[in-house]
């Protein structure tokens, strides 16, 4: 019996340690009005409250996601390169540099189907 103890909580300990994982997402660049500049991927993580976006040896991560209401407003924030982020649903991701006039939505594979 005390074994069994201490191997489910081994079992429970290592599942909440274990780092996110990564889904390779195809990307739509775009221009800020919607129109098509060509496709891109990158593997996204995502954690709920931030997503981290790797491409290469270039990494974002968008900080703490947040909103006044997720049921109406969209969970966003300002990376520290200066991007917006926003986590448009479970499997969407976007990143937006206004100054460029460029924005990037990734569409993920359900966690699972790949």
């Amino acid at each position: 019996m005390r074994y069994l103890l201490i191997a489910t909580l081994l079992v429970l300990i290592s599942g909440c340690a274990s780092r996110p994982q990564g889904r390779l997402c195809d990307g739509e660049v775009a221009s800020l009005y919607g129109k098509s500049l060509g496709k891109t991927n990158a593997w996204i993580f995502d954690q709920v409250t931030h997503f981290t976006i790797s491409k290469q040896s270039v990494r974002i991560d968008s900080g703490l996601l947040s909103s006044t209401d997720n049921q109406r407003y969209i969970p966003s924030s300002v990376t520290a390169e200066g991007y917006y982020a926003q986590r448009l649903g479970n499997n969407r991701f976007r990143l937006i540099n206004a100054p460029q006039n460029l924005m990037i939505t990734w569409t993920c594979p359900a966690p699972g189907t790949e």
